[in-house]
């Protein structure tokens, strides 16, 4: 661990179907991100029991409860879970600053991101810009340039607010949206907490960074660009868009976008650390949680593009 930094803090959501994946970014967090210290919003009440049995070290589990203000409960029922957890999204930065005085900084992170390189790499671009807000571009591969107008030109999966009073004008802004409409379907330029991101450089110039190093946040929309640009990868993370567990030992690993060799051995990477959770989640006696394999717009049109959305693999 390099003491020469002050601990970053990370924040990530979930519910208990999503254990795995959380226990696997946390696990690579403890490979690449030291010091830090993530913080998970419990979405039910199962993970928040498995977490607090796990311990898992430089953790901290806060029931959702810890989060959720007259407004969002105002909002909660008319909105699905996956919903509903887009909505709170904007809201767990200032509850991490409101719980410690001590924090300066507060990255999101999607529970289905894994690192395997440190993150430090993106944040010192983001010092080095002076700005308040760190975005990350989708950097959609040519093929793929149409779904800009389904999920937006930037991707929620990383983003950073520092402790500021430029921050909390972006952050609130984005908050009353969030509040006013976000759901799972495509409406007058708007889908989920994303699409609201798209406006943040042209109203907030002055607050608002986007990340450069597109080819050190791999997904499955771009991985195969960059390793045909490059001849090689080399992530800070991968972002495990639509991974899931669909069976005892079975995975569906992508949908909608084609992965080539040093992609797969990415996912390889992944898998052990899938089944490393899994295995301590065993011996906890956890019941492995599943998936269903319900397929996306995205991944309906990747399949009429030719591209089949049901790649699985046997755990190891």
């Amino acid at each position: 661990m390099n003491s020469t930094y002050p601990a970053e803090h990370y924040v990530t959501l979930f519910d208990s179907t999503f254990l795995p994946m959380g226990m696997a970014l946390h696990d690579s967090l403890m490979t690449h991100g030291q010091p830090f210290h993530l913080w998970i919003i419990c979405m039910d009440e199962l993970v928040e029991k498995q977490l607090a049995r796990l311990a898992l070290p430089r953790v901290t589990p806060l029931p959702l409860s810890a989060l959720e203000t007259p407004e969002l409960l105002a909002v909660k029922q008319g909105r699905s879970r996956g919903e509903y957890c887009w909505t709170i999204t904007p809201f767990t930065f200032q509850a991490l600053f409101d719980r410690d005085e001590s924090i300066r900084r507060v990255t999101y992170l999607d529970t289905d991101l894994f690192f395997f390189a440190p993150p430090r790499i993106l944040l010192r671009e983001f010092e080095a810009s002076g700005k308040d807000v760190l975005i990350t571009e989708h950097a959609y591969a040519p093929r793929y340039e149409f779904y800009l107008n389904l999920s937006g030109r930037f991707c929620v999966q990383f983003l950073t607010f520092k402790r500021t009073p430029g921050a909390r004008k972006v952050m609130e802004w984005w908050q009353a949206r969030c509040l006013e409409w976000c759901f799972e379907r495509h409406e007058e330029g708007k889908f989920g907490d994303q699409k609201y991101l798209d406006a943040w450089p042209g109203l907030f110039p002055h607050e608002v960074h986007i990340l450069q190093q597109t080819e050190k946040t791999l997904a499955p929309w771009n991985l195969l660009h960059f390793e045909k640009l490059h001849g090689d990868l080399d992530p800070v993370f991968y972002h495990f868009q639509r991974f899931r567990i669909i069976g005892p030992n079975e995975a569906r690993l992508y949908g909608g976008y084609e992965i080539g060799p040093l992609g797969m051995k990415l996912y390889d990477s992944y898998l052990e650390a899938i089944g490393k959770s899994l295995l301590v989640m065993k011996k906890e006696g956890m019941t492995m949680p599943r998936s269903s394999p319900r397929l996306t717009l995205k991944e309906r049109l990747g399949k009429a593009l030719g591209i089949d959305p049901h790649f699985s693999r046997i755990f190891k």
